[in-house]
């Protein structure tokens, strides 16, 4: 049966999938393959809306959990952190901007923002599933 303190796993899991659906949709367009780059761009946005709801829902009901480790791991813990949340609370305009940008075929407006919100959409995806593994794996 799925229990609530199961999330943290599942939103390191839809983490990776976000990061692999940016990359592949990075790669696609650098081909020209713009429908599949679609395709793959909006799966990242869902990937990522559910994840936000699915983390939500956890913090909601447990809370957070505190670091245990000690000595400059924790500092590098809290950097990471820090960065991340920093960056995943800009990140959520940024990519909306750049999907409806996108889908309303506003082309270089879409690429002039995705070319920062790609870097920033990546670095909060893969330091999500840093923090995670550092968290509940690792310590």
């Amino acid at each position: 049966m799925f229990e609530i303190t199961d999330l943290p796993a599942v939103n390191a899991t839809l983490n990776t999938l976000a990061t692999l659906f940016l990359v592949l949709g990075y790669i696609q367009i650098k081909r020209g393959n713009w429908q599949i780059h679609k395709r793959l761009m909006l799966c990242a946005m869902t990937t990522s809306a559910i994840f936000l709801i699915s983390y939500l829902i956890y913090h909601f009901n447990i809370g957070s959990k505190p670091f245990t480790g000690v000595g400059i791991v924790r500092i590098v813990y809290f950097v990471i952190l820090i960065s991340h949340v920093v960056l995943a609370v800009t990140i959520l305009p940024l990519a909306l901007i750049t999907v409806a940008r996108g889908l309303r075929g506003q082309n270089d407006r879409h690429r002039r923002i995705a070319r920062v919100t790609l870097p920033l959409w990546l670095y909060v995806s893969v330091t999500g599933v840093v923090v995670y593994l550092m968290l509940y794996q690792l310590y």
